[in-house]
């Protein structure tokens, strides 16, 4: 038996993973505000070195468009050296995580939380990328990119050049969504690389005059970070953006592999290992200067597509992109930026959950609320603290829906009015408990059954001591607490 027994599926699955990779990483470096070699960079790292290291065998790494935004960030804010620094300390941390076996406790992370993250990603990437088709400066903001769109159009339109560039992007977008009605066989050299082709080949055709890459040759754009860019370090604000990486980098690679499994028969991803693997390719691409890196669900479902079997077929993709930076550099300088920005502008509209914004307001209205509150907050804050709220809504809406609680009460008219309470009482419910209990006649003996709960907090147990003591201070009898027989925090409700 053959040493090898998939090469051939794993070789002719790396073109085609290579053929969809390359206007992805010079489309995300140059939306990022950095060189587009340091896009290929990252591809080359993602498929070599992650390719090789266990974890999920089958997806593929690489610049995500995901990162765009927090990238374009970080650079806006530190600078294009201080990148390699942000990106190192992202990997190291990932390496951490992986480490101490953090890695498979992301699957626990609300999927609408998750998807609300995407949506907020691809409407800024949307927004955004309009500017750039249009050859027009973007506003910082994600609220400024989109509100200043309508205007932006507007001055497009009476603008020549703007108008052929933002042209080439809208033809584009048209030909890469036109291309997935194709013939089979067409369809087997990608449609984001096909509109790229078209697109330079018209714009060197006809002689328009749109902005293309800039290059300055892979060795030139390596920059390993220097003393300058650590002694950022000391400052708190850049070790924000650092969680951020490598907290939305782990979420969006292992969730990519979560999709990945559903897709092959294969080996299971193994959590821990694959975070230990992302952690080591951010930590290269740092060292290099390049972009972060994630696991990409567009070049991963396209190599599981076209027939791959073993990680061999991602670590060959790595291959190729060195040797088209290495010996094709010239190739970049051609390509229309317009072009770039309608790839990315179509990655942002597969990005945004439209189906499942849908079938969760349909079933589960608490959970379209989250993936929209974290969406919205993404635009209007940014993508780090969007995310926080969208975690901090899921926790609460969970705490919520588990602090059921039930209050009785039964009066006979004659007697001590009989209250019980069951389920779980948390501060959450406090109110609701303290508006049935103050109702009850103050001239009334209370009997207060709490053996039915489960669960009671220091609030709950702190409130019902004080309400016991206000019904009793009448003159009343005092209230007669029958103890639930273990609280979780060994404190019991006693009355006066």
């Amino acid at each position: 038996m053959s040493k090898f027994p998939y090469l051939r599926q794993d070789f002719l699955a790396s073109i085609v993973v290579f053929l969809v990779a390359v206007p992805l990483c010079v489309g995300v470096a140059v939306a990022s505000g950095v060189p587009a070699e340091l896009g290929l960079i990252t591809g080359i790292v993602g498929g070599i070195l992650t390719g090789l290291m266990p974890g999920s065998s089958l997806q593929v790494s690489g610049p995500a468009a995901g990162l765009t935004v927090l990238v374009f960030e970080a650079v806006s804010e530190f600078g294009v050296a201080a990148l390699g620094v942000i990106v190192l300390f992202a990997g190291l941390l990932q390496l951490a995580m992986g480490f101490f076996g953090i890695g498979r406790w992301f699957r626990a992370i609300s999927v609408s939380v998750v998807e609300g993250m995407l949506c907020g990603i691809g409407l800024v990437i949307i927004a955004g990328q309009i500017y750039a088709a249009a050859g027009l400066k973007a506003p910082e903001s994600g609220i400024g990119k989109i509100a200043g769109l309508p205007g932006a159009l507007a001055d497009a339109l009476t603008d020549t050049g703007a108008l052929t560039s933002l042209a080439i992007g809208a033809g584009t977008i048209a030909v890469i969504v036109l291309w997935a009605r194709m013939p089979k066989a067409v369809r087997s050299v990608p449609g984001a690389l096909a509109a790229v082709v078209l697109a330079t080949v018209a714009t060197l055709v006809f002689g328009l005059q749109v902005a293309t890459v800039e290059v300055e040759g892979l060795l030139g754009v390596i920059q390993p970070p220097g003393a300058g860019a650590f002694g950022e370090l000391a400052g708190p604000a850049i070790w924000g953006t650092i969680i951020a990486f490598a907290l939305i980098a782990s979420a969006e690679s292992l969730f990519s592999a979560a999709a990945v499994d559903r897709l092959h028969n294969g080996p299971r991803t193994q959590y821990d290992k694959e975070m230990i693997a992302q952690g080591a390719g951010n930590t290269v691409c740092g060292l290099l200067g390049a972009l972060p890196m994630t696991a990409v669900i567009v070049r991963s479902s396209a190599n599981v597509n076209a027939g791959a079997k073993t990680k061999a077929s991602r670590v060959l993709h790595g291959v190729w992109l060195l040797l088209f930076a290495a010996a094709m550099p010239w190739a970049l300088a051609l390509i229309p930026i317009p072009a770039l920005a309608g790839i990315l502008v179509h990655a942002g509209w597969k990005l945004i959950p439209f189906r499942q914004v849908v079938a969760l307001w349909r079933g589960h209205k608490g959970e379209a609320l989250i993936l929209v509150v974290t969406a919205v907050s993404i635009v209007a804050v940014n993508m780090f603290e969007g995310v926080l709220i969208g975690l901090a809504l899921s926790v609460v809406k969970t705490a919520w829906e588990a602090s059921h609680v039930k209050l009785e009460i039964i009066d006979k008219g004659a007697g001590p009015i009989q209250a019980y309470l069951s389920g779980n009482a948390t501060f959450l419910r406090l109110p609701k408990i303290l508006d049935a209990l103050e109702s009850l006649p103050q001239d009334r003996p209370v009997e207060l059954d709490l053996k039915g709960l489960h669960h009671l907090d220091h609030a709950c147990r702190t409130a019902l001591e004080s309400w016991a003591e206000r019904h009793s201070a009448t003159g009343t009898e005092p209230v007669k607490v029958t103890q639930a027989q273990a609280a979780p925090d060994g404190e019991t409700v006693s009355a006066p």
